[in-house]
């Protein structure tokens, strides 16, 4: 009996011990993860990384409304994450600038944040411009142009007015499915400045509802046709959860320019942030493909608005 107590006295002291020890908190247990993340930043390379990573680092840029170009999105700021970039560059145990790697970090003011203002271009220092595409009559053009776009790959943003779309939903669907954003350019091509509010905001949503049938999804972008706008007009699609889109660049080619011409415009105005107009026309239908090869050339990435105007760099 006594040897047994003995026994079960032991077991519960063992117990008792394994529930208590705790290796974080024993002086002299160091993990094998402790003994790494000493190592690791008592490497001169880490601490080189450490020392030179604010040197790589961009402080986020607010949304702002610009005087002439009204509301122009922000942009995110750069740091440089030193676990990352120690992990690529420890191999060769030597600092590589191309080997840093980045987090971004979003600025505080964005443009949902801005009031109610148009939007003609992306941020000025982002190497990216976007097709706006006005589709409000003709159909003969759009599949060449969307083949062009498909074998560069890239997509561009079409404007539908209500009217055609609903006479061409096959075409739409086409834009849809091939990965392009669509955004609403009133129902019947309008001075959107001589409507009533009332009347502005039924050709807004007329196309919407329309738009929304064919391909699932209600625009959030609207050009006004020709351009032409008012405070008003701004609000409407404001309140309709919709922003209003200009353009910075305009290809002309309604004037049915010929193809040099065109792309001569395009790239004598082409900047960061760009907004380049065009229609299905036969110049763009011709222009199209060495136009996209001129503007990729010269450093420029081609995206939706939706990409356009985030604040990715």
């Amino acid at each position: 009996m006594h040897h047994y107590k003995r026994a079960v006295n032991f077991c519960v002291f063992i117990l008792i011990v394994a529930l208590a020890f705790n290796p974080n908190d024993n002086p002299f247990f160091i993990s094998e993860v402790n003994t790494f993340e000493v190592m690791k930043t008592n490497d001169t390379l880490y601490q080189e990384i450490q020392a030179k990573s604010s040197d790589y680092s961009l402080p986020p840029q607010n949304a702002y409304i610009d005087t002439v170009w009204k509301k122009t999105p922000g942009r995110n700021g750069l740091k440089v994450n030193i676990d990352a970039s120690y992990e690529k560059m420890k191999k060769e145990g030597v600092f590589h600038e191309s080997l840093l790697v980045y987090e971004q970090i979003p600025p505080e003011i964005r443009l949902n944040d801005l009031d109610v203002s148009p939007i003609y271009r992306g941020h000025p220092e982002k190497d990216m411009v976007a097709f706006l595409i006005n589709v409000s009559w003709g159909t003969e053009h759009i599949p060449d142009i969307l083949n062009i776009l498909k074998e560069h790959n890239v997509k561009a943003t079409f404007f539908l007015e209500g009217q055609w779309a609903q006479e061409n939903a096959e075409f739409v669907e086409m834009i849809d499915e091939q990965g392009h954003t669509i955004g609403n350019h009133a129902y019947n091509h309008p001075n959107m400045s001589r409507l009533s509010q009332q009347e502005n905001t039924r050709q807004i949503n007329q196309t919407n509802e329309i738009i929304k049938a064919i391909t699932g999804d209600a625009p959030k972008w609207f050009a006004p046709p020709s351009g032409d706008y008012t405070d008003q007009v701004v609000q409407v699609a404001d309140d309709l959860h919709m922003e209003t889109i200009l353009w910075t660049v305009d290809t002309i080619d309604w004037k049915n320019p010929s193809v040099s011409v065109m792309i001569n415009r395009v790239n004598e105005k082409l900047h960061p942030g760009a907004t380049v107009l065009m229609h299905p026309t036969e110049s763009i239908a011709e222009g199209l493909d060495p136009l996209i090869k001129d503007i990729k050339e010269n450093g420029y990435r081609i995206g939706t608005l939706d990409k356009l105007l985030n604040e990715e760099r």
